[in-house]
């Protein structure tokens, strides 16, 4: 069996005690700990000329690393990734901006960086590429001659194909798409927002097995829900909760409630509308002033993109606001901590928190959800308050879901998980823990990874039938000519980057 080879946009820090990184890096590495590989993308770096990749061996990890131009950066990722396509699969359209030039330099940075994997390769080895940073890759390989298995998965949602269209080359992506061997999605809405822009817009066909025929290409379209590895993270919440950072926060409580949000500071997240369901609690609910604190850690990404810039002010005078509106002389309502915090630490103050709001506008999965839950005291667990546009709200049983834009629900929940009877909780709880082990990390990769090497088994195997079987030249019919390559070709993407969408 070859080597399994990541890519994605950015490789994750790979110290121990750096900061927790986000959904994707956290899946990722995992994954590769435990099976061995190679790690490709990003530095994070921006370098003045391209180079071949830095290679670094870490256990059985090996991580390969590339930096991106200043006009890379701008183009590929500050722009189509993140002005563009983030925005827009997230359903804001009213925050996208589509650039022509931006898009010529998202397709002509897939075709570098599949130029600087290539050498790389080996040929048994299996090629998992993830996120919307790299929806061309397959096609950028292909073009390179690479024949191995490649397999997608998208880890933020998938619009449905109404608000995709509003991506102007939004046709030329689902081609590539269609590269893939496998492309997998967090939720069954993803994968069904796949078939639909693929059947209803005459595309092709799917079948009940997963299997779809577009655009002259076979590949199989899944939902593979990303998960965690719970007893491990409850052992490092237990690990961790005699740290000073921790004892620090139990002793600033003095016996008050603690409600506890983590996200990235990203419009997706739902931060303000967060702070307003607080506020309706506190509004609807004086006995609890003085008694219940909502601590945010909200990190900061993206910051040198105006959009970013924008909600972080907005945010912090949100908070400033419901601070002065309510505090007291010895308590604060909200703590807004605008910073990062180290994996371990965040599992322990998970622990402390008696409430997990997680409640996104829109989110792929939400691994915060999850692993909320896992860092949980078995004895005495918290309860999750959890967005239903969360992928995680199909996986989580016990938590109380709810309509992040309904800010009375939303209060409404906060105050029934600060006031939930013991027994409920511990039943709650154990009901998530049971679907977390049964859904765990490895189920995710396992699964998603077997699909991938037995559709491109398949592949071979019906190639190598088709070479051998005897061709009867006189029934024979005509052979069909060759489906025009897509504009946007390695070759071509000068083209592509000018002409009209």
């Amino acid at each position: 069996m070859g080597r399994l080879i990541v890519v994605s946009n950015r490789v994750a820090p790979t110290q121990e005690g750096r900061p927790a990184a986000g959904g994707l890096a956290v899946g990722v590495l995992d994954a590769l700990k435990e099976t061995g590989g190679v790690w490709f993308g990003w530095s994070g770096e921006t370098v003045a000329e391209p180079s071949a990749p830095v290679i670094e061996q870490q256990g059985s990890v090996t991580y390969a690393t590339v930096g991106l131009t200043r006009r890379d950066y701008d183009q590929y990722y500050k722009g189509f990734s993140n002005t563009t396509l983030w925005p827009t699969f997230h359903y804001r359209n009213d925050l996208a901006r589509y650039e022509r030039q931006e898009y010529g330099g998202y397709l002509r940075v897939n075709v570098s960086l599949a130029r600087q994997l290539q050498p790389l390769i080996e040929p048994d080895d299996i090629i998992w590429v993830h996120d919307y940073h790299l929806i061309p890759f397959a096609r950028c390989l292909r073009d390179l001659g690479v024949k191995n298995p490649i397999g997608f998965f998208l880890h933020i949602p998938l619009p449905v194909p109404e608000v995709m269209r509003s991506v102007p080359p939004h046709e030329e992506l689902m081609k590539f798409m269609c590269h893939y061997d496998v492309v997998g999605f967090q939720t069954g809405a993803d994968r069904q927002a796949f078939l639909d822009y693929i059947e209803r817009g005459g595309h092709g066909t799917a079948s009940e097995d997963g299997m779809v025929h577009a655009w002259d290409r076979i590949l199989k379209v899944g939902a593979y829900p990303i998960g965690i590895y719970p007893d491990a993270i409850a052992k490092s919440a237990g690990q961790f909760a005699d740290r000073k950072p921790v004892r620090s926060l139990r002793d600033a409580m003095r016996g008050r409630k603690l409600i506890m949000s983590v996200d990235r500071l990203d419009y997706s997240k739902g931060l303000a509308e967060r702070f307003q369901a607080f506020e309706r609690l506190l509004q609807n609910g004086p006995g609890w002033h003085g008694r219940v604190s909502l601590l945010q850690i909200a990190p900061p990404t993206r910051s040198d993109v105006q959009t970013y810039q924008t909600i972080r002010r907005n945010l912090e005078g949100e908070a400033g606001r419901i601070n002065g509106r309510f505090a007291q002389l010895d308590w604060t309502p909200i703590q807004y901590l605008n910073r990062k915090y180290e994996r371990n630490l965040l599992m322990a103050l998970f622990r402390e928190a008696q409430v997990g709001y997680v409640a996104p506008l829109r989110d792929g999965m939400n691994l915060v959800a999850k692993e909320y839950v896992a860092s949980q005291d078995p004895d005495d667990p918290g309860v999750l308050v959890l967005s239903q546009f969360a992928g995680a709200a199909e996986q989580l049983p016990g938590a109380l879901v709810v309509n992040p834009y309904d800010l009375n629900q939303t209060a409404e929940a906060l105050e029934r998980a600060l006031s939930m009877p013991h027994a409920e909780r511990v039943s709650r709880y154990q009901d998530m823990m049971a679907s977390l082990r049964e859904n765990n990390l490895s189920v995710w990769r396992d699964t998603f990874l077997t699909d991938l090497r037995s559709v491109a088994t398949a592949a071979s195997v019906t190639a190598r039938a088709r070479q051998a079987a005897p061709v009867d030249k006189a029934s024979a019919p005509a052979a069909p000519a060759p489906a025009s390559p897509p504009a946007s070709t390695a070759t071509t993407v000068p083209r592509a980057a000018t002409r009209a969408q």
